[in-house]
């Protein structure tokens, strides 16, 4: 088994302070493949303390230093981009395929972002033309505090930790416990790529002990949190106490509206392969489908015979099968979201309770599409995580307005109309950080984060960056002088 028991602080990899083993399970076969060990409030002490013995000269180095490591750290990423994908697949279930080409793949986009933002962006400018005596200056936070999610690991890991220590920031990084081998790896990069001891310290834990030690340190200047609603809404109550800049990026329950004019069956199963992507375990997933009431008959039609051809497989196996949930409390969650689904009426048209046939261990669940749902139930309202959709049908564009934003969320949402205008007009509409037309893209270095209880600030591009900024006015500056 491999043990991976020590922490990252202070350019070193030590043990911790009191030894606290963890296993890591395969969420495959149930097994464990790994141990950790889980921190405590003394190891938090110990990497917060490196942070701010490193901040004062790493705050003051110059963007081209910067650029250089954070140039090292992409040509060691690309160089372990597999080692990277292994680890997810094994950590929370995810398809190779997926693994390498989504998961692992966008960690080094995000990096590649970061470095082309970093190149760019003015640090300091006048006021404005008027008022050049007043000089606006960004500088970095301080030290600060990541705790990131097992969902998409790398993703989330690369926003918070790249675009901090480019705005001249040390950081702590807490990755989940039940998904730390790829932070591990993660942290191997960092020491490879030759940052300055202190400026990147990762401990592993759980929340309750080592992310609310972060939350209510004093020596952490801010805190950016990615994970449940509930969640950060601890870390904020904790971080309150010292005042800190708190960034969260929280759940999501992400309406997909279509309307009668589109392709629906390339409209409904784009929408569908969406929605079960990641086994349905992404805070942006469209998971409420909202559809047209003269299509949606059809609509159904369409998702029930999709969803039947879905397959279901091993994550180590290639193609572009669905994998299991990340753990035993995710399968439980999902099992009794759609256990609450049939309870409360909507009719159940593919998938269901248990596990898909041919699987009697891992936390494989069967890909479920549940029709003729109202916004009121539990299916429409709370954020399952797992890979099934609710169908609801509205009559005109502004009850589909309605129904979309008649949730505590707001993250994404999607649009699919034949007509432009129409998808325009609703996506402005829509209260919801991120607005997708007709399935596309979205770039690296576009914002990612949403209103409501879906969070707190923006991540990637040059939005990422100056959540780790402080912004100071400077009167009476003359230029060239200091």
């Amino acid at each position: 088994m491999l043990r991976k028991t020590d922490f990252f602080i202070d350019g070193k990899w030590v043990a911790p302070v009191v030894a606290r083993e963890l296993e890591v399970i395969n969420p495959a076969d149930e097994q464990p493949f790994a141990v950790i060990s889980l921190g405590s409030a003394a190891d938090v002490d110990k990497a917060v303390a490196s942070a701010q013995r490193a901040f004062p000269a790493w705050s003051a180095t110059s963007r081209e230093e910067r650029l250089a490591l954070l140039e090292k750290l992409l040509a060691a990423y690309k160089r372990r981009m597999r080692d990277m994908a292994e680890a997810i697949s094994a950590e929370m279930g995810a398809p190779m395929k997926l693994a390498l080409e989504s998961q692992a793949a966008c960690g080094a986009g995000h990096i590649k972002s970061f470095i082309q933002v970093l190149r760019e962006y003015e640090f300091e400018e006048p006021l404005d033309a008027r008022n050049p005596q007043e000089r606006i200056v960004r500088e970095p936070i301080g030290v600060c505090g990541l705790i990131t999610p097992w969902n998409w690991p790398m993703n989330q890991v690369t926003l918070k930790v790249v675009p901090a220590i480019a705005a001249g920031c040390t950081v702590v990084l807490k990755p989940s416990e039940i998904a730390p081998m790829s932070s591990i790896v993660f942290a191997e990069m960092m020491e490879e790529a030759g940052f300055p001891a202190g400026v990147f310290n990762m401990v592993n834990g759980d929340g309750p002990t080592v992310g609310e030690a972060m939350s209510r340190h004093p020596g952490i200047d801010m805190m950016s949190f990615t994970g449940s609603t509930r969640a950060g809404t601890a870390v904020t109550r904790a971080a309150a106490e010292t005042v800190k800049r708190v960034a969260l990026e929280l759940g999501g329950k992400s309406p997909n509206i279509v309307f009668a004019d589109v392709d629906l069956e390339d409209a409904v199963t784009r929408g569908l392969a969406h929605c079960f992507e990641n086994t349905g375990q992404s805070c942006n997933a469209p998971t409420r489908m909202l559809v047209e009431r003269p299509v949606y008959d059809k609509a159904v039609d369409i998702a029930a015979k999709y969803t039947s051809t879905v397959k279901v497989g091993q994550p180590a196996e290639d193609g572009d099968h669905i994998g299991p949930l990340s753990s035993d409390m995710q399968f439980d969650k999902v099992q009794g979201m759609i256990d609450a689904g049939i309870k409360e009426g909507a009719r159940l048209v593919a998938g269901g309770l248990g596990r898909p046939e041919g699987f009697n261990r891992g936390y494989f669940v069967r890909p479920t599409v549940f029709a003729d749902v109202n916004n009121d139930m539990r299916i429409a309202r709370e954020e399952i995580f797992g890979p099934v959709l609710a169908m609801i049908p509205f009559e005109t564009e502004e009850e589909a307005i309605a129904i979309a934003n008649d949730t505590p969320y707001g993250l994404s949402a999607y649009v699919q109309s034949a007509d432009k205008g129409r998808a325009q007009r609703v996506a402005r509409k829509l209260r919801a950080g991120m607005v997708q037309i007709n399935g596309t893209d979205r770039p690296y270095g576009s914002p990612f984060g949403g209103y409501k209880q879906s969070g707190l600030g923006r991540e990637g591009g040059k939005w990422g960056l100056e959540d780790f900024l402080e912004v100071k006015a400077i009167s009476g500056f003359e230029e060239g002088l200091g």
